[in-house]
């Protein structure tokens, strides 16, 4: 990776560091939120035959994050592109 110079490389990071930190949010929330705090709440709504609070700990979860993995890939193929970074 070579930036033009270093306010380039800082733009680059805060943009990485903004995308991380959305996507690490939407996975607490997922993860955390749906799995543990609101599933009392969730559990009164069906989801293919199963409580929405337990298919959210079980499986919701899961997919969330593997849907954000390739959600990241594309965001930072992206950001790449943008400060002409990319991988050949």
């Amino acid at each position: 990776m070579a930036f033009e110079s270093k306010e380039q490389a800082q733009a680059y990071w805060k943009e990485n560091l903004a995308t991380m930190g959305s996507l690490l949010a939407i996975w607490f929330l997922v993860s955390f939120g749906a799995g543990i705090l609101f599933i009392e709440p969730l559990n009164s709504i069906q989801f293919a035959g199963f409580k929405l609070g337990f298919w959210f700990s079980q499986q919701g979860a899961i997919y969330t994050f593997v849907a954000l993995i390739f959600v990241y890939v594309v965001r930072m193929n992206a950001l790449d592109r943008k400060f002409n970074v990319q991988e050949d």
